[in-house]
């Protein structure tokens, strides 16, 4: 018997929950083998999968197996006073109830359990996971994932999602546990009754606020903060935090979109809650446009990524790009710090190996030095730790990522949508007072540094059929090839042999003559095969020609 069957068999022994057993009895063959075909991965980036029964699946059974192995890694690697995990969740579907099953199983193990009393975002996860000086952190998400998804994101002790090294500790004690006979629990009213859970205190969440407003570059400079602006939080955390920093610094013009404005895991007017796509900011353009507002700005379910729309001198509201986002606050934090003589010594911008190489041009003419990481917040939030350990922590300013992650300051050790989101409207605001749009801005940027396209692909390969393809797809591109879109190959590197110190990753990047780049890499978290294509050029119109030939043969290579 095939193991896929063994594994249906098994559950189907065991399994009490009468929704996941229902889910059991309606499988079909292929059903079966899609649910049973692997157990779901376990990574840096903790789990991630669609909501459903089976051992490749997100469900109760998988959340307790899970927090069983981080609860005996805990257990083995921390002191008994040191043993305590703060947790949060998003809006998902289940996610309450998954991060219930998890606060329990810690607490039968013995570990005092910290948890929101209410949804709140991945950087409040991460500052209350330091506030407690707790051995780890869960945070129940699926980030931007479509709403059949749910995750588990498992933090280190510094905030920072868990190193190489300790997820690995955690999935070896995770294989090593029988899902139905291995696992400890403990209802979750019972933990709260006892003391083993406790609620996070208000005080926690307001001391986050504060922090965020230390990122302030404003100074005693004259800004107009009635600047319009449009809020969606895409039915996730982003409401409460976002609005009261917001209007605690003197923003008092904003107008929230209200199909989005409360929880909702089911994302009804946003199908994929991801800031990066149009179509999940396609409502807010429109309340915008009818509003007549100067910002649009939307964070995804989880709020650790934002992204913005800029009305344009026509009238049209203009998607504003990760890369973009990114340089432009770059640009700002450089400037306001050296005004206002905030610049410390050695200062650091931190970024993903995926990520716009004009950042790297903007900070060293600020005298700023870039660090390059691989794909993954986690990485950014690394040099963060490895800065403090230096007694160098004042030295990061910045780090970004392409995909909408941004951080300044260092409250919290993963990407933080309300930090940017205040940032940005603070940028705005500067330079609106001053008679400067932000398009004006990022048209001087590319007149001074040059003209920068970036273009992201993602290609979804569904099941095991699909697993095995991007693995096929990545073996040809490993091999090495002479030219995309007529440009040529003047370097190739495979990030899985180790580049520059960095860790082993199934990452290729080909550096293209006339400082083209392609990056392809599978996603971490997503069954996609994601490409990334930089174009250098003299303007936009000749970017758009030499973008489109280089995506029409990367295109080629999934036939």
């Amino acid at each position: 018997m095939e193991r896929y069957l063994e594994q249906y068999n098994y559950w189907l022994e065991n399994v009490k929950d009468e929704e996941i057993r229902a889910q059991l009895l309606a499988m079909d063959d292929k059903a079966k083998e899609d649910a049973f075909y692997r157990d779901l991965e376990f990574g840096t980036a903790g789990l991630r999968g669609v909501i459903a029964a089976g051992t490749n699946r997100m469900n109760i059974y998988i959340v307790a197996k899970a927090s069983q192995g981080l609860a005996n890694y805990v257990v083995k690697n921390f002191k008994e006073e040191d043993r305590k995990i703060a947790v949060s969740y998003d809006s998902r579907i289940k996610s309450d109830v998954f991060a219930k099953i998890a606060a329990g199983t810690f607490a039968a193990n013995g570990i005092k359990v910290y948890i929101y009393k209410e949804l709140m975002p991945v950087p409040n996860l991460s500052f209350a996971t330091r506030a407690y000086e707790c051995a780890a952190g869960v945070m129940v998400t699926a980030s931007h994932n479509p709403s059949k998804y749910n995750g588990y994101k498992v933090y280190g002790p510094d905030g920072c999602q868990c190193t190489t090294e300790a997820a690995n500790a955690v999935l070896k004690e995770i294989e090593s546990l029988d899902t139905f006979k291995d696992v400890k629990t403990m209802n979750f009213e019972e933990g709260l009754a006892k003391g083993c859970i406790e609620y996070i205190s208000d005080d926690v969440y307001t001391d986050f606020i504060e922090a965020v407003k230390t990122q302030s570059l404003v100074g005693d400079d004259e800004i107009d903060k009635n600047v319009a602006i449009v809020y969606t939080p895409l039915n996730g955390t982003g409401l409460k935090p976002v609005t009261r920093i917001l209007k605690e610094t003197g923003y008092t013009n904003i107008t929230v979109v209200k199909e989005q404005e409360y929880p909702d895991g089911n994302f009804p007017t946003c199908p994929y809650p991801n800031p990066e796509i149009k179509q999940a900011m396609s409502l807010g353009m429109e309340y915008a446009a009818k509003c007549n507002a100067d910002l649009l700005l939307a964070t995804d379910p989880d709020a650790d990524r934002v992204g913005m729309a800029i009305k344009n001198k026509e009238g049209e509201y203009q998607l504003i790009s990760g890369n973009q986002a990114g340089i432009l606050l770059l640009d700002y934090i450089c400037s306001r710090r050296i005004a206002l003589n905030r610049m410390p010594k050695d200062p650091v911008l931190v970024k993903s190996i995926v990520t716009t190489d004009l950042a790297d041009r903007i900070a060293a003419s600020y005298g700023v030095r870039t660090i390059n990481v691989l794909t993954g917040f986690k990485y950014i939030g690394e040099q963060i730790l490895y800065l403090e350990k230096a007694g160098k922590k004042d030295s990061y300013i910045f780090g970004f990522e392409e995909s909408y992650g941004y951080l300044a300051g260092t409250h919290a050790r993963d990407k933080d949508a309300v930090v940017a989101s205040f940032l940005i409207c603070e940028m705005f605001a500067y330079y609106k007072t001053r008679g400067i749009s932000l398009l004006d801005k990022l048209n001087e940027i590319y007149a001074k540094f040059g003209y920068s396209m970036n273009t992201l692909y993602s290609n979804e390969f569904d099941g095991s059929q699909g697993f095995k393809k991007m693995q096929d797809i990545m073996a040809k591109f490993s091999k090495g090839v002479d030219q995309i879109g007529g440009k040529k190959v003047v370097e190739f590197l495979d990030y899985n042999k180790g580049i520059n110190g960095l860790p082993k990753s199934n990452v290729l990047k080909f550096m293209l003559e006339d400082n083209c780049v392609v990056v392809v890499r599978p996603s971490g978290t997503e069954p996609k095969l994601k490409y990334y294509v930089t174009v250098s050029a003299k303007d936009e119109a000749e970017a758009k020609e030499v973008e489109k030939k280089i995506a029409a043969d990367l295109n080629t290579y999934l036939a």
